[in-house]
């Protein structure tokens, strides 16, 4: 039986970029970072407030992604926050352009989406503010 999500993997084009940008912009804690020399490969596991974790890869030449139109697999990765408007705000102050905000036509939540270094989009959905909210609140399917 499925407990819930352990984590995720990303992989970037550029590791040093990808690590700013989730841990100094996005405020990720880094659990562990190993460099494996034989695959001239980084491996960087990060911690999200709820237990989850994102492991970020780096390799030498990824294909880059595609995104638009929508290609199958990963449509997106949807990070909950409490406040929406504060987190865009914040992310605009470093550069990052996120979309206009949405309102899920189902539990009226507000939520937008930006993109990390390679594109890969990223969803902030706005949820109530005790820990039993962030899973509670499902999307009705963005």
């Amino acid at each position: 039986m499925l407990l819930g999500l352990h984590h995720l993997a990303i992989l970037c084009s550029d590791y040093q970029r990808a690590k700013a940008f989730y841990v100094d912009l996005l405020g990720l804690r880094i659990i562990a970072e190993h460099y494996r020399a034989e695959r001239d490969s980084y491996k960087l596991d990060l911690a999200l407030a709820d237990g989850s974790q994102i492991e970020l890869f780096s390799f030498p030449h990824p294909p880059p992604r595609p995104s638009y139109p929508e290609a199958c697999g990963l449509r997106h990765l949807a990070f909950a926050v409490t406040d929406l408007d504060a987190v865009i705000a914040r992310l605009a102050e470093q550069g990052i352009r996120c979309e206009a905000i949405r309102l899920d036509a189902v539990n009226q939540r507000r939520f937008t989406f930006f993109s990390d270094p390679d594109g890969l989009p990223l969803e902030l959905y706005e949820v109530g503010s005790g820990p039993s909210q962030v899973n509670d609140d499902r999307p009705s399917g963005c």
